[in-house]
């Protein structure tokens, strides 16, 4: 007789997993082919594999959080030296080791069709947005669920429509059209000198539906526990860079801000304190920003997207909602919420349908169905998925931040009539219970050096000086410095130079000093290194008696302002955003970024910048980006991101005048050429 036990693990082992691209059980840990032979260190002695998701044990070991849960199952001890021990006296390992942990080096496991190598925890984009070994999978294992025959094929998938916007949520703030002066939000008809929506072209369909951008000017207040905390969000711009007003980049995981919940990429800072920075310099502006105290009152200027006739017909409806911010704390990353989530198919965005009896939501009670998920973490949802926002809640660590809009009396439809639905009543968000598809973050795998005819002279007021420093030390000596960056950082950086310590050879020597750039040591070249490549490449040859180090001093436009190291205190060092855009286009890395569009959609962005004849050549830069379009939807575009090319033609030493003409012309798809520089953080 067949062990229906067995028959169910097998058919659980029976698909490859969406995460590993290996065969193993639901419960099991995910398997890796690593290219190099892993560290004793940092192997678990349950299962002597690497870590995955490593907890700590008070008497100093470390084990897979699986591995360690099913084995405490059975037993009270420690596996190691068996001393008494109970779960929850353990907790998670140290950042560094899971960094650390993240970077190991794998190999594709498709070998047959993809030979490429990456570290571990880029395996999961790879596979779903990159190996051809994975799709071929995926399009054979379909083939076989869904055997097509005549007259029963599925249907095609749904095209959306241009979504309409967003009720507009009473926030204290007025509405502002066309002509607001700080958002430089402009009206559809006009070509004011500097500023763009490349994406919009009047047509009559276009017309009577799309007046004019939109957005809202409100007053937001932040309190901190600790004063001097960081808010957690990068910024860009400022009176001295073509974006001119000071621009939301990026809101960090787990922030001030982000628990907020109301200040979203793309938001613009007119206001802090009471103070106007729509017209300082961007270090007065991070200056502004980072001064501590418990409370904090900023004015954002907020766009909202194309004002349209339905949205103006159904603005009333929009008092009677109340926008409502829930926090649900997690004991671990791996514990579900227990709520699912759902797309309406006659209304943009993500919708409760329910929650689990029991579960973290339920219990906290101040969730309901039919809310609508504006945000979670600080990242916006108003046009997003329900995988999007399943992917952001099962990477959090603890603190799940909601911002939803509530209007009351409305029920759900039949979940059968809904779009797609994420069900995060389990630590999966697929409907079979597998591991999740994550959408949210795509790592980049077209970034590539900057081409010769991409490259432009350095700013005007920016200088650069390259040094040769060529120093005598004592074998064991230390050259006693800390580096940041490189190609394996989110935006390609190159290494640099994050502090120097009193106690090694650079200090005494003191030519070397913190921000510069590092070029070369001994003659090998820094430049295209991963930080752990870098790092490895400064000790050998720190041993040697004589060390000759090359790099770059970036002298901002600004230099003559005044440091802002007395600011930085708490803050983990890195340059500031302006300080990127005086690095020499040689070291740039670009990206390319393709997006689609429907005949009667916009891109979505607006560009500042550009040749003028009191100016000179100045870059073009990403200014706004408007959400519900296919630049927003795409997220891999930012504000503050240079456009160094449309469709491989160089963009240096254009006018906004020869460049707009240039993607207003592009129907149905456009590929921006980009290079992106962090955001200073406050």
């Amino acid at each position: 007789m067949a062990d229906p036990l067995a028959e169910e693990r097998a058919s659980q082992a029976s698909e490859l997993c969406c995460e590993c691209g290996q065969f193993h059980l639901l419960l099991d840990n995910h398997l890796y082919n690593f290219q190099d032979e892993v560290d004793d260190e940092l192997i678990c002695h349950i299962c002597l594999q690497p870590l995955l998701q490593p907890m700590d044990t008070p008497c100093g070991h470390t084990y897979c959080f699986k591995c360690l849960e099913n084995f405490m199952q059975e037993y009270n001890f420690c596996p190691m030296d068996r001393k008494k021990l109970s779960f929850q006296q353990c907790h998670k390992s140290s950042l560094l080791v899971r960094n650390l942990l993240d970077k190991l080096i794998v190999l594709c496991p498709f070998k047959a069709e993809c030979q490429q190598i990456m570290q571990r925890c880029e395996l999961e984009a790879h596979l779903q947005n990159r190996c051809p070994g994975f799709k071929k999978y995926k399009s054979e294992l379909q083939r076989k669920k869904s055997p097509v025959s005549k007259g029963k094929e599925d249907p095609p998938a749904k095209v959306e429509p241009n979504t309409p916007k967003d009720p507009e949520v009473p926030s204290g703030g007025s509405s502002l059209v066309a002509e607001s002066s700080a958002a430089a939000v402009v009206s559809l008809g006009t070509a004011e000198p500097g500023l763009v929506n490349p994406a919009f072209e009047e047509t009559e369909e276009d017309l009577p539906q799309r007046t004019s951008l939109v957005a809202e000017t409100n007053t937001i207040e932040i309190h901190r526990e600790d004063p001097e905390e960081e808010l957690g969000m990068r910024i860009v711009g400022g009176k001295d860079t073509p974006l001119g007003n000071i621009v939301v980049q990026e809101v960090l995981r787990d922030s001030v801000i982000a628990a907020d919940g109301r200040i979203a990429p793309g938001d613009h800072i007119l206001e802090v304190n009471g103070v106007n920075i729509s017209s300082v310099t961007h270090c007065q502006a991070v200056s502004f920003l980072r001064h501590p105290g418990p409370v904090l009152h900023l004015m954002v200027l907020q766009e909202k997207g194309f004002s349209n006739k339905t949205a103006q017909q159904d603005s009333t409806s929009a008092t009677n909602r109340e926008v409502i911010h829930v926090t649900l704390i997690k004991r671990d990353r791996s514990e579900p919420l227990g709520i699912k989530l759902i797309r309406k198919t006659d209304e943009a965005g993500i919708f409760i349908l329910d929650m689990l009896e029991g579960g973290l939501a339920a219990k906290n009670g101040k969730l309901s169905r039919n809310d609508r998920v504006l945000s979670i973490n600080g990242q916006d949802l108003r046009q997003g998925t329900p995988e999007t926002a399943a992917q952001i809640i099962q990477t959090t660590e603890s603190r799940v931040n909601f911002v939803v809009l509530r209007q009351p009396g409305v029920q759900l439809s039949d979940p059968a009539e809904d779009g797609s639905t994420s069900n995060n009543s389990s630590s999966s968000s697929s409907s079979n219970g597998g591991s999740p598809v994550h959408h949210r973050r795509r790592l980049d795998q077209n970034h590539y050096r900057r081409k010769s005819n991409y490259q432009k002279d350095l700013p005007q007021g920016y200088a650069s000086h390259e040094k040769t420093v060529a120093i005598k030390k004592e074998p064991k000596e230390s050259l006693g410095i800390t580096i940041g960056g490189g190609r394996d950082n989110k935006n390609k950086l190159p290494i640099y130079v994050t502090s120097v310590q009193p106690i090694g050879c650079l200090f005494r020597d003191g030519r070397i000093k913190r921000g510069d750039v590092l070029l070369s040591i001994n003659g090998i070249d820094l430049t295209h290194l991963n930080y752990y490549e870098a790092v490895s490449a400064l000790k050998s040859n720190a041993a040697s008696h004589s060390v000759v180090l090359k790099a770059l001093e970036i002298i901002p436009a600004n230099s003559a302002e005044p440091s802002l190291d007395i600011k930085e205190q708490g803050f983990s060092w890195s340059p500031l955003w302006i300080t990127w855009l005086g690095l020499p286009s040689h070291l740039h890395c670009c990206q390319d970024i393709v997006l689609s569009k429907g005949n009667l959609e916009s891109w979505g962005f607006s560009i500042v910048g550009g040749f003028e004849e009191s100016k000179g050549n100045q870059p073009f830069f990403i200014k706004t980006i408007v959400p519900g379009t296919p630049a927003f939807r795409d997220r891999k575009l930012k504000c503050g991101d240079e456009i160094v090319a449309v469709n491989g033609v160089p963009a240096i030493g254009m006018s906004n005048s020869e460049l707009i003409p240039m993607l207003k012309e592009q129907r149905n798809k456009v590929t921006l050429t980009v290079v992106s520089w962090p955001g200073s953080l406050v």
